[in-house]
């Protein structure tokens, strides 16, 4: 997801009970978005055309809110390009990862996503930053294992034919997903800290706004802008925008009362709300073997996300 979750003010925090259900209700928000995504494509809906939408109606829920909370447009020297750098990579995470929800499974494609506390990780150390604590290489390394089990591993080199051709690039696209947000969250932290938190959002989401209008012009994805081909295409295209958009407006809103860095795993139950969607709208299901791996990963993220470092 691509919502700053910065501190924004000194208001009291909700009693951590309703902190928790808030969160894993927007969590679970987030994840109807992706499923509806995938009912989206199912219906021929482009994909440059669904993160057209969706950050469209977001970018219009920002500008609210910056006249609102009445920010002023203050913008450091020199953060120009690295913003611009922040909102690419958001915009290619956008198109990686419905990019891989249309290819495999939905849940499968969030715990790719959800690898990006490694690949972090990862780069922070690989640019000087420090470098993973044992405890936290052996939790990756755990992660990684679940995540060979979701994905069946053994099941699709013995025969690759049976996941269907859009596995591989699936994977690719997840995990570019992961790697594109790691940058953008890294490239944050370092380089836009002085950026107000409402002024960064929006100016991101602008520029994933004017990325995906430049490729649809220029065509640059095939089929990118797609109109849906049903009724059902078009209440999808509705439903992903509307979900994600809600979603991220209470969660930006409410982070101040959140106390996100004791409650922020909650919002890791976004795969498990994925399956139980995906099953139920999709039909959608993972073998018995492959919930054990998702509990791995699952469990893995929430571990990392409460390391010290």
């Amino acid at each position: 997801m691509t919502t700053d979750t910065a501190v924004l003010g000194s208001a009291s925090l909700l009693p951590r009970h309703f902190a928790v259900l808030l969160l894993a209700s927007v969590a679970t928000l987030f994840a109807g978005n992706h499923v509806a995504a995938r009912l989206a494509f199912d219906e021929g809906t482009g994909l440059l055309l669904a993160v057209l939408v969706r950050s469209a109606v977001a970018l219009s829920v920002l500008v609210a809110l910056f006249f609102l909370q009445r920010k002023r447009f203050s913008f450091p020297a020199g953060a120009g390009r690295w913003q611009l750098l922040a909102g690419l990579m958001v915009a290619i995470q956008s198109l990686c990862l419905y990019a891989a929800v249309a290819r495999i499974p939905v849940v499968v494609a969030l715990l790719l996503m959800n690898t990006f506390p490694i690949q972090l990780a990862l780069l922070t150390w690989a640019l000087g930053g420090p470098r993973p604590t044992l405890r936290a290489a052996l939790i990756m390394a755990a992660i990684l294992v679940g995540l060979m089990v979701v994905l069946d591993i053994p099941a699709w080199l013995a025969t690759p034919e049976a996941l269907g051709p859009g596995w591989l690039p699936g994977i690719g696209f997840g995990l570019g997903a992961a790697a594109a947000f790691s940058v953008a969250l890294w490239t944050t932290e370092h380089h836009l800290g002085e950026v107000g938190s409402t002024l960064r959002s929006l100016l991101t989401m602008l520029t994933v706004l004017v990325l995906m209008i430049v490729a649809g012009v220029l065509q640059l994805v095939p089929g990118g802008m797609a109109l849906p081909a049903s009724g059902t295409g078009w209440g999808a295209l509705a439903a992903l925008a509307l979900l994600y958009s809600v979603a991220f407006s209470v969660l930006f809103i409410s982070v101040p009362r959140l106390e996100m860095a004791r409650n922020a795993p909650v919002m890791n139950v976004e795969p498990v709300a994925s399956l139980l969607l995906g099953y139920l709208v999709l039909g959608q299901i993972l073998s018995g073997t492959q919930l054990v791996g998702g509990a791995i990963v699952l469990g893995g993220i929430v571990a990392l996300s409460l390391s010290p470092r």
